[in-house]
């Protein structure tokens, strides 16, 4: 007996209703015709399909008067769209006009056409074709790639465009990660050094608006354990966490946030602890009670999805933290120190940090000489990794 699979018939609208509750990114596929002119198309189709070699994908409709330009061209360039860039969607989707006179652009290394203030672009050239339904599956062979504008991508939701957005504490809504992520990329190699070398967990932060963001860990093997503060996890960037981040900072920035601390901060003391790492370039925590609170309350909060309860919590915990252990002005060789964190910072181009740099999971009671070999290890390595950006000191500038 022969078993038929019975035929589903599935009611377009309803497939593009429940499709819809999908939120996609929107890129630009552009290219030339043969007369040099540029085309181009905005979907919402595009995918990653493989790192080894390097292949991409979209999905053009069978019905596009556009595809058949790109087809012939056998390249294009994916363009991913910002948040602010929904008038070249507009652009593009006219029809029997010149799409690209309001858009500026300039040409890739394969001639496809950039379009400005895209976040990132990627070079290719049309591997395969594949027939997929009332579209066309197209593979790209990547051949060049480079992210432009570390901005908010643009988003397809539901029938509209739009932008990432949040009130929830762990994600703020203009923050983009994008750079700060292809720095930890550069990073990796001297963390993960550090953390080996020293058997500690090395970790790499970053100041997005009024939050300190985790973006970075590389974990000693000989610890055994879980990672101090979860990848991604975001907290409220006040005083005195992270100090080397604004230890170079004036004018108005640095009073906003020195206006974010706890009633229990002397602003002088603050103050001269933000002037004593801006001399000495890096940073010391010791054990308090009040950072230990401040530590518990970040680890309850979940990375996504946080209950206002939570992250009132987090917020009164960080407004709790005052300078005890904070920058001791002078470190005894001989003394006994219950380290909490020791952090220096990485330098941009411009002169200013864009990365922080601290150990965590020290052993107890270290020496304050032992104490000195984890700094000296540690600067060393923002170093590197500023020389690696073609960043410099301020005091080099």
């Amino acid at each position: 007996m022969t078993l038929t699979e019975p035929t589903t018939v599935i009611d377009p609208g309803h497939f593009r209703s429940v499709l819809g509750h999908f939120p996609t990114g929107v890129v630009a596929i552009t290219s030339t015709d043969s007369a040099g002119t540029p085309v181009g198309m905005a979907v919402g189709s595009f995918t990653s399909v493989s790192l080894d070699p390097a292949l991409v994908a979209f999905l053009p409709d069978k019905g596009s008067s556009t595809f058949p330009k790109i087809r012939e061209a056998g390249r294009f360039c994916v363009n991913v769209l910002g948040a602010g860039q929904q008038d070249v969607c507009r652009s593009l989707a006219l029809k029997g006009s010149d799409k690209f006179a309001a858009i500026s652009w300039s040409p890739t290394p394969h001639g496809n056409p950039r379009i400005h203030d895209s976040i990132a672009w990627i070079d290719c050239t049309i591997d395969t074709i594949h027939d997929a339904g009332d579209h066309f599956l197209v593979i790209g062979r990547v051949t060049s790639l480079e992210v432009d504008e570390a901005n908010s991508p643009l988003i397809f939701f539901q029938g509209g465009y739009g932008c990432f957005s949040s009130t929830s504490l762990t994600a703020p809504g203009e923050a983009d990660l994008l750079r700060p992520l292809s720095i930890v990329d550069q990073a990796r190699p001297e963390m993960d050094a550090v953390a080996h070398e020293l058997g500690v967990e090395c970790c790499a932060s970053v100041a997005i608006r009024d939050q300190l963001v985790l973006v970075g860990s590389s974990m000693s093997s000989a610890l055994h354990t879980s990672p101090h503060i979860r990848l991604g996890q975001r907290m409220p960037f006040v005083p005195p966490l992270a100090l080397p981040l604004m230890a170079w900072a004036e004018g108005r920035e640095f009073d906003r946030w020195i206006g974010r601390g706890g009633e229990t901060l002397d602003r002088d003391l603050l103050v001269q602890a933000v002037s004593r790492v801006r001399d000495r370039g890096w940073s010391l925590v010791l054990r308090s009670d009040a950072q230990v609170r401040f530590e518990g309350a970040v680890a309850r909060l979940p990375l996504t999805g946080a209950t206002g309860d939570l992250a009132a919590d987090v917020t009164e915990a960080a407004r709790g933290l005052s300078l005890e252990g904070y920058e001791p002005a002078e470190i005894d060789p001989a003394a006994p120190y219950d380290v909490r964190i020791i952090s220096a910072p990485v330098f941009g181009k411009n002169g200013q940090p864009v990365l922080l740099l601290s150990l965590y999971q020290l052993p107890r009671q270290l020496s304050g000489a032992v104490v000195e070999q984890y700094r000296d290890r540690l600067i060393s390595a923002a170093e590197t990794v500023t020389a690696t950006l073609g960043g410099h000191t301020p005091s080099t500038a």
